[in-house]
């Protein structure tokens, strides 16, 4: 509606920027939105309902975050404008904004629940029984009303979200998530799973309702790209990779116990 594009758009904290091509003058070939915070988001909703900030406050924002990146042209699917878009806007918003130290995207997982439901009903040690009972709750529709942020599903979900990114692959060997993929090759780092990041429908739908930020750390972009472009070398967090370790402790004790 005109309210949340208003939002978007007619803010002091927040930024648009678009590529246009002499060809469509008036239509952008990718467009990034861009929030300005004082932290890393961790969900949608928050970048979403906050309130805006009144023009010509002093507000000196540390995190930009990129919520939003979004193709505009059919014909043009599968060519990747976005590495070159997001690395210009680093750019020009380190320049223009020296507060700035942060540059952070807030990104979907859309292949999460589609890969989570077919390791499920194959088998094997990945989901162990613990993590079993916890998934049946994803069953209910409603699950997401008064879950507890420590919930028994959320300690099976963050460790199996962290396998999805850091070991499962497509058969050509590239991590099986899209948006992975694109940031991942942009020189991005996979900073932080979020849960509940993101509850719409279509969230919780694709990704049962995780979020994640990749981290565009200018002094390692073009390291982290190459390490991944010449090796498949995924550069991660400690806390993403301490969420595979946990995955392994608790398989191993299951092993045990059996």
């Amino acid at each position: 509606g005109w309210d949340d594009l208003r939002r978007r758009l007619d803010s002091s904290d927040r930024r648009c920027f678009a590529f246009f091509h002499p060809s469509l003058v008036d239509e952008p070939l990718i467009f990034v939105e861009v929030a300005l915070a004082g932290a890393v988001a961790s969900s949608i909703q928050d970048v979403l309902t906050e309130e805006a900030k009144p023009a010509g406050a002093a507000v000196q924002p540390t995190t930009a975050v990129f919520y939003s990146i979004s193709n505009c042209q059919e014909g043009l699917k599968g060519i990747s404008f976005g590495n070159f878009l997001i690395k210009q806007v680093v750019e020009e918003l380190a320049r223009d904004l020296p507060s700035l130290k942060t540059f952070v995207t807030l990104s979907p997982v859309p292949g999460f629940a589609r890969w989570l439901a077919r390791i499920s009903a194959a088998g094997g040690d990945l989901v162990g029984e613990s993590d079993r009972v916890a998934l049946q709750l994803l069953q209910d529709p409603g699950w997401i009303e008064d879950l507890e942020d420590d919930s028994d599903l959320k300690r099976a979900l963050l460790p199996l979200a962290a396998h999805y990114f850091l070991q499962a692959r497509t058969r050509s060997g590239q991590p099986v998530d899209p948006v992975a993929r694109f940031h991942l090759g942009n020189g991005a780092r996979l900073e932080r799973v979020n849960w509940l990041g993101d509850i719409s429908r279509n969230g919780l739908a694709q990704s049962h309702g995780l979020m994640v930020n990749y981290l565009y750390d200018p002094r390692e972009i073009e390291r982290n790209h190459e390490a991944f472009a010449n090796g498949g070398a995924i550069a991660a967090s400690r806390a993403v990779r301490g969420l595979l370790k946990e995955k392994g402790k608790t398989a191993a004790a299951a092993t045990e116990a059996t």
